[in-house]
């Protein structure tokens, strides 16, 4: 078991630094070559700024809670918390991506009055938004009020202390929990380090963030609805075009059809990259509805750790998915890298002749 730990956390590390370096390589793809500025482009920097957390924090939280160190609740939740709040915002920007590509081959006119980079980014605002408060709800004690649950032998089934003091909201703020009905009790004859040691506990994500919010919220609402809309309107996309009358050969070729074309193989690669983040995350979302459903089944101790790592790897393997399948943008890519290579390695210098 401690052997299968080191291995986990050395491919997490390994896995954290790639995503690291492949995130800040999109995003520097992206600011420095304006001819790959467009408005997908912009929308996969958006990605690879969700990617780049991923590497930089969520991993590294990751690893803590599968390690069960002892820490404040707070600390926990925020930990478990923060890899939801970057998986959410993905989902949320793939589903703006499928809109804005569905818009742009399907209704051309609406798409030029409708879609600018400042409404784009307004919208990805918004995607920033909803995720922080999604993501963060547990932090609200949202989620607590499902987590409190009994088990057969009327024990607690959380190992932390009472559920109605967890929610940083509702202790800081007047109306804070308010959604939630989580309130502050006996709190006034306790000392601050009372109350330190009473939140303290074994750190796990199944410890502090309940499964029904998990499974309802988080996956069925939160990650499989929208991208069942995206994958709808990628299937009304190619649909259309399989519809459509195929030119003549007689015909030449207007300037149009060839931007047509760009526009579908960009639709193609949009759509494998949705169809590789469901491939990397639905293994780690259908262990927790089997947890949930039948808590009774056995499964193998690697199955939860190979699951994570496997959407930890969707970091990875998205941006370099796009940059294979769009050549422009590989190419720009790896101009960045060589300029950067270039930069630091030493130069020879060169002494006048005596």
């Amino acid at each position: 078991m401690e052997h299968l730990m080191t291995v986990y956390i050395v491919l997490e590390s390994v896995l954290a630094v790639l995503v690291i370096a492949v995130s800040l390589l999109v995003c520097a793809t992206v600011y420095l070559h304006k001819e790959v500025r467009s408005l997908t482009s912009c929308l996969i920097a958006c990605l690879a700024v969700a990617d780049l957390g991923v590497g930089a924090l969520g991993i590294p939280f990751t690893v803590m809670l599968s390690l069960r160190q002892t820490l404040c609740f707070y600390t926990c939740l925020f930990m478990a918390c923060f890899p939801l709040v970057t998986a959410q915002f993905s989902v949320l920007v793939i589903l703006v991506i499928a809109v804005k590509t569905h818009l742009k081959t399907r209704l051309p006119s609406r798409y030029q009055v409708l879609v600018n980079m400042r409404r784009l980014m307004a919208v990805v605002f918004l995607c920033w938004l909803a995720s922080v408060l999604a993501g963060f709800a547990p932090l609200m004690g949202w989620n607590l009020l499902w987590s409190f649950r009994k088990d057969q032998g009327n024990r607690s089934t959380l190992t932390i202390s009472d559920l109605s003091e967890h929610s940083i909201i509702a202790q800081h703020f007047p109306y804070g929990g308010f959604l939630s009905k989580v309130y502050v009790r006996h709190r006034r004859n306790q000392t601050y380090s009372q109350i330190h040691v009473s939140h303290l506990g074994p750190c796990s994500q199944e410890a502090v963030v309940s499964p029904e919010y998990l499974v309802y919220f988080h996956f069925l609402a939160g990650t499989l609805l929208p991208l069942t809309a995206a994958l709808i309107l990628y299937t009304d996309l190619f649909l259309g075009q399989v519809r459509g009358q195929p030119p003549s050969p007689q015909e030449p070729h207007p300037p149009y059809r060839e931007a047509k074309r760009s526009e579908t193989r960009t639709a193609r690669t949009l759509l494998l990259m949705l169809v590789l983040f469901l491939l990397c995350w639905l293994p780690l979302h259908l262990t927790g509805v089997v947890q949930l459903f039948h808590p009774a089944w056995r499964l193998p101790s690697w199955l939860p750790q190979l699951t994570v790592l496997l959407s930890h790897l969707n970091s990875l393997a998205g941006p370099l998915l796009y940059a294979a399948r769009r050549r422009e943008f590989g190419a720009a890519m790896r101009s960045v890298l060589w300029r950067g290579f270039s930069r630091g390695r030493p130069r020879n210098k060169v002494y006048p002749r005596v």
